[in-house]
């Protein structure tokens, strides 16, 4: 029998937010070299559901601080991975109040800035993190979806002035969305969640 929902979150103030839900909450590490490791380690561990939670940078100022991403595909690991479970989540997401965009999120191995942020939306992709594409592999089957908060933009980067009340924005978010992860590994069809 499997436990539920198994959250991923990479930086210790991302897994607090996300004890919100009640889930079980494993903090994977910063970058997609952790990233790697923690996927291993999770593939092993039983749940219903796999879900990373945490913070992303915006690729277009249409994101502001605070706002919420459901992947849709990830990028950046090797081949696109698509995520099923977005249109779900985004339905979860909904029903607890919250909007959110979805769309292709990529991966990438160091913090995006400047024009290297404008590359990697040229694919069409809406927002940039560090961990989710390597942290794929760790659903091993089990349904799977990446949701982020954005914390910065291209127009306001981390480590300029507004970067506390951005935190505390994004930080506030995934709280409230954490929940609504709950409610989507809840929903899912019972053949899907078997692992």
């Amino acid at each position: 029998m499997s436990s539920g929902l198994l959250l991923l979150t990479p930086l210790r103030i991302e897994a607090l937010a996300a004890r919100r839900a009640g889930a079980t909450v494993m903090r994977t590490g910063m970058g997609p070299d952790r990233a790697s490791v923690a996927a291993q380690a999770a593939a092993r561990r039983p749940a219903r559901a796999v879900a990373v939670l945490g913070f992303c940078g915006a690729l277009d100022d249409d994101l502001q601080p605070g706002d919420l991403v459901v992947a849709d595909e990830l990028r950046g690991a090797g081949g696109p991975i698509a995520c099923d479970g977005a249109e779900a989540v985004a339905r979860a997401l909904k029903s607890a109040g919250l909007e959110a965009r979805r769309g292709p999120l990529v991966s990438v191995r160091k913090m995006a800035r400047g024009t290297r942020r404008a590359e990697l939306a040229a694919d069409g992709s809406i927002a940039v993190d560090m961990e989710s594409a390597w942290l794929a592999p760790a659903a091993a089957g089990r349904p799977f979806a990446a949701l982020r908060a954005v914390v910065d933009t291209p127009s306001h980067e981390l480590l300029r002035p507004r970067t506390v009340v951005s935190g505390i924005t994004a930080y506030l978010a995934l709280g409230r969305a954490a929940g609504a992860l709950e409610a989507w590994m809840e929903s899912l069809p019972e053949q899907e969640a078997q692992t």
